[in-house]
């Protein structure tokens, strides 16, 4: 079942088109990720989501609500944290629970809420005093508090340190083992390719591809990396000939290539028949990264 459904969305702004006909659908209980560059047009499509932009064409419904029209309802089953988000610096963590909890009609309980978010310790502290994560906590508490069946998270984890980014990790799929469906956006590809159940890659104000992280990965021009120091140097030309070549380059007289398991096949045979030793071979599977990369030079 379709929780969120965005068809041929469109927003312009001075005459230039920052979501060109976007269409997609996040199914119930899903982390859906939408991944782009920056300026992209990811922000302005989720806030079209939201309720805070009014589109200049297309349809969009949360929940079967219009988040426009039913700005009200769809507050009740949507939570958000945006991309800039800030509080008064002296507002503690409990002042700050306790004042969003106000503009519910049926807010969930906060205390178990800070709890499983590791704010408890955190309660009589200002909002200015919270390192990074912490904040960051306080704003998925803060969107969760409504009892939202949809939350959006809009880089939520920007500036933030590793360790700190995989704690905010886990925290989003508690969220999602909640029952709550995830609106993730991010640029990322790390935390795309181990939050999210499928991806709309959106470059240029268009939706470039929409799949799973492996699908994705899949797509790419070469889904497995071959890397390697041979003990003599190889043919060019015999080289170019591997099937299912996708690249090949080579640097201080390390050989990288990629392609599918065929090339990798070929390979061996190639360096068996010439009596050459691959010294330090390393073999890899795409990433999302490769992907995008993909992906965003086809539509740029």
């Amino acid at each position: 079942m379709s929780v969120i459904e965005v068809s041929g969305l469109r927003k312009s702004y001075g005459g230039r088109a920052v979501v060109d006909d976007v269409s997609f659908a996040v199914e119930e209980g899903e982390i859906f990720g939408i991944l782009g560059p920056n300026g992209a047009g990811k922000t302005t499509t989720v806030e079209c989501v939201e309720g805070l932009r009014v589109p200049d064409a297309g349809r969009v419904r949360v929940a079967g609500l219009d988040p426009f029209a039913d700005h009200e309802a769809t507050s009740r089953v949507l939570g958000a944290q945006l991309q800039e988000s800030g509080l008064q610096p002296k507002l503690t963590v409990r002042e700050a629970l306790e004042l969003y909890s106000a503009f519910y009609p049926n807010p969930a309980d906060w205390r178990p809420l800070a709890e499983r978010l590791g704010l408890t310790g955190r309660l009589g502290t200002g909002f200015g005093k919270l390192s990074g994560g912490q904040k960051q906590r306080l704003f998925i508490a803060l969107a969760l508090i409504g009892g939202p069946r949809v939350v959006v998270l809009d880089e939520l984890t920007t500036g933030l340190d590793p360790r700190a980014r995989r704690d905010t990790w886990e925290l989003i799929e508690d969220v999602r083992d909640q029952g709550v469906t995830v609106l993730l956006v991010t640029h990322f590809m790390e935390e795309a390719q181990r939050l999210c159940d499928r991806i709309a890659v959106i470059d240029k104000g268009r939706v470039a591809a929409l799949d799973t992280p492996a699908g994705l990965i899949r797509r790419s021009a070469g889904s497995t990396v071959i890397s390697f120091t041979p003990s003599a140097p190889l043919d060019d030309r015999d080289l170019a000939a591997l099937p299912a070549l996708a690249s090949v380059a080579s640097k201080d007289g390390r050989v990288t290539l990629s392609g599918t398991d065929e090339t990798v096949n070929a390979v061996i045979t190639l360096l068996a028949r010439h009596r050459v030793t691959a010294h330090q071979l390393r073999v890899t599977d795409a990433t999302l990264d490769d992907a995008f990369l993909d992906l965003t030079e086809v539509t740029a």
